[in-house]
């Protein structure tokens, strides 16, 4: 059986390192129009010269196959048919993937309504009131949009204030960032911490092999009878835990070191035309967050002075090394200003 793309071993533990961003690069062409069918995708994909585990040239099939497969997000489906994690890294994330099931319905169904690909969800924007992330979430008008989830019965979720229109928001976080990258000295900038993170990226590969090698003697240890059956819970729970943000760190640090800017001239047409993908890593590469406090009343359609800020990393820090890479921005990128 061959195995997964995207994967080096059929365990799924590692990834190829030569086919993460050519999967990535796919699904943001899947994502980004509803009309790009499954067929197109493989064109774009054998143009660039991109193959198959088997050498053999991407087609609607297979192409399809693949992103129909939960383990390409580090996800598979449980006895009841929902997705939890599987224990292995992901090339894309959840979300993504949860786009690419409901891009496949809508196609299977004619639905003109195509899936959205959010850029600010998975922690890149939080409410202002809770701190809690902001989820992609739709209007009961189908409208694009991100809210802070109430709690559920399990205490899991935030305020649930905080709605905000998806296309507002987006636009405005890429005119500050079109701005910021239009800076003299800042794509210099941008390289020296590509370089960083790309360190950070091969120190995050080494931890998380050092996890699944404990993970392994701790099984060994238990196989022995040399540790209780509670011991072996408690250390599996932890190690589980460490790997789950380590796998989380090192997908982001994996996006914010392999985007390229390229060499357009004009950067407002590059980021119209630009894949998601590509216009998230240079979104976090450059943002530490995006705070959306709660509108003045229900109903406003504009971006009201100071419900939207933006907190900017400092990137000579991150090149530097500095653990310390978060801050404000200066005054004019600032925004408790009106961004309609």
């Amino acid at each position: 059986m061959p195995r997964l793309y995207g994967f080096d071993d059929q365990s799924r533990q590692r990834l190829r390192d030569d086919e993460v961003d050519p999967l990535r690069q796919m699904v943001s062409r899947a994502l980004v129009d509803l009309s790009v069918s499954n067929a197109e995708v493989a064109v774009w994909a054998n143009g660039q010269g991109y193959r198959g585990t088997l050498g053999g040239e991407w087609k609607d099939a297979s192409v399809g196959r693949l992103f129909r497969n939960p383990s390409i997000a580090g996800l598979r489906y449980d006895e009841d048919g929902q997705l939890v994690d599987a224990g292995h890294p992901g090339v894309i994330t959840r979300e993504e993937f949860e786009a690419l099931l409901a891009r496949e319905q809508h196609r299977k169904m004619g639905d003109p309504e195509q899936p959205y690909d959010y850029l600010l969800t998975d922690g890149g924007c939080t409410c202002g009131q809770c701190t809690h992330a902001l989820q992609g979430a739709r209007t009961n008008a189908g409208t694009p949009g991100y809210r802070c989830r109430p709690k559920d019965k399990n205490g899991r979720g935030g305020c649930g204030e905080v709605r905000i229109d998806a296309e507002l928001l987006e636009s405005h976080v890429g005119e500050y960032v079109v701005a910021e990258l239009l800076k003299p000295g800042v794509r210099a900038q941008i390289l020296e911490a590509q370089a960083t993170v790309r360190r950070l990226a091969e120190n995050l590969d080494r931890e998380i092999k050092d996890l699944e090698a404990r993970r392994t003697e701790v099984g060994t240890l238990y196989g022995t009878r040399q540790i209780s059956k509670d011991a072996l819970v408690a250390a599996e729970k932890q190690i589980a835990d460490s790997l789950k943000f380590a796998r989380s760190r090192n997908r982001y640090a994996e996006q914010m070191a392999n985007f390229s800017l390229g060499r357009a001239k004009d950067l407002v047409r590059w980021w119209n035309a630009a894949p998601t993908a590509s216009k998230r890593a240079i979104t976090t590469l450059l943002l530490e967050n995006v705070e959306v406090f709660p509108a003045s009343a229900r109903g406003v359609r504009t971006l009201e002075p100071g419900r939207v800020v933006l907190h900017w990393r400092k990137l000579a820090d991150l090149s530097a090394g500095s653990d310390d890479a978060g801050g404000e921005a200066p005054a004019d990128h600032r925004h408790g200003q009106a961004g309609d």
